[in-house]
């Protein structure tokens, strides 16, 4: 396929000229082919045109039908593929994005405050025991994570907690003394005893986001507490985002089942798929985007009909930037994934290719323009 019958493809889509089949082709191809991020180059867009060249009416003696499966991914995909009319043609004026530095993603990085007040920065620890107490290893393995083990006799179960936190730019996995898998976000904390799994309930604190597999023990629940409600478990794997500067508490159940309640109030149960969502003191449970909801854990930005200002929160606490408006800004959804682990720049001027906001960046400072 020539590069001007690409482009005039592309450009009949932009101009909304392309028959129902025709985009729901190109969007449909576009989604399969390019499901991981927005990195787009003109070699990639133009082998996806060469696929989606060789399906078209008159240029092969089969046309392929578009199944009800793709036709969904293809709305999915709208928005991305706006962003490639944007990278691919040309210009009204150039990107109003302007910096005078790049910034860096956020990395694995936390602290350990042990029960007697010591602080362990474990990025920098070395891989071995980073402490023993009462009855309880504290090891960092080779890959990173932080494991529990039981060397003997619990001395203590009233044991102060142990604290892990991640800063702003931040992440980190551990596992728990009695074999449950946590990972947590940037700004986030995770409270716990360094006996856990030796009394009747297993309770963890939780601030900002978490994703938690459980270890099966049916005579010791898991209890996940924010202070405005609890999540009770056996064994399951699930993802709590209590960020106080969200305007809801939003638990998602990736797999088993869990029971939420409101501190004080009401209680609702989760199955697989669904999300318990506490605004305003209200309980709510609805079907849930699991993707969207992991994919922090899984190494990208899920952006699924998200307001710019929803968008700004997460990069501020991933990039530690700080955040201001200039303007009306627009309120309109916006959809699209994206690696978490590009320069700033590479995130900001994806969004800028929708035409809906732009960006200034000076030093950490990003102002979101009209």
């Amino acid at each position: 396929m020539e590069k001007e019958q690409l482009k005039g493809l592309f450009k009949k889509y932009h101009e909304g000229k392309c028959t129902e089949e025709e985009k729901a082709l190109l969007e449909a191809w576009y989604f399969q082919f390019n499901e991981h991020d927005l990195d787009i180059t003109p070699g990639r867009i133009k082998a996806i045109g060469n696929r989606i060249f060789r399906e078209l009416p008159g240029n092969h003696t089969t046309f392929i039908k578009i199944g009800v499966k793709l036709a969904a991914a293809a709305v999915i995909a709208g928005i991305i593929l706006t962003v490639i009319l944007k990278l691919w043609l040309p210009q009204d004026k150039p990107s109003d994005l302007t910096y005078t530095n790049d910034i860096a993603p956020g990395s694995s990085k936390a602290i350990l405050t042990l029960s007697n007040g010591k602080k362990i920065n474990l990025s920098n620890a070395v891989a071995g025991q980073l402490a023993s107490q009462s009855g309880v290893r504290i090891l960092k393995t080779a890959g990173g994570q932080i494991i529990y083990k039981f060397i003997g006799n619990v001395d203590n179960l009233n044991e102060k907690s142990n604290n892990i936190t991640t800063p702003i730019g931040g992440q980190w996995q551990l596992t728990l003394p009695e074999g449950t898998k946590v990972w947590l976000n940037s700004a986030s904390s995770l409270t716990y005893p360094a006996t856990l799994g030796k009394q009747k309930e297993r309770i963890v604190q939780l601030s900002g986001e978490a994703y938690f597999e459980v270890a099966k023990d049916k005579l010791h629940p898991f209890i996940v507490s924010t202070g405005r409600q609890e999540v009770k478990v056996f064994g399951t794997h699930f993802n709590i985002n209590s960020y106080q500067d969200e305007p809801s508490l939003k638990t998602t159940l990736a797999e088993g089942a869990v029971k939420v309640s409101i501190t004080g109030g009401s209680s609702k149960f989760l199955k697989p798929g669904q999300q318990a969502i506490l605004l305003n003191g209200a309980l709510t449970v609805g079907e849930a985007n699991v993707e969207e909801s992991l994919a922090w854990k899984n190494g990208y930005f899920r952006f699924n009909d998200e307001n710019i200002q929803s968008i700004m929160r997460k990069l501020s606490r991933w990039y530690n930037i700080e955040v201001q408006y200039d303007g009306a800004i627009s309120d309109e959804g916006m959809n699209g994934k994206i690696s978490r682990f590009k320069n700033i720049s590479q995130i900001l001027k994806a969004l800028e290719a929708t035409k809906t906001v732009h960006f200034k960046v000076e030093g950490r400072r990003v102002t979101v323009l009209k």
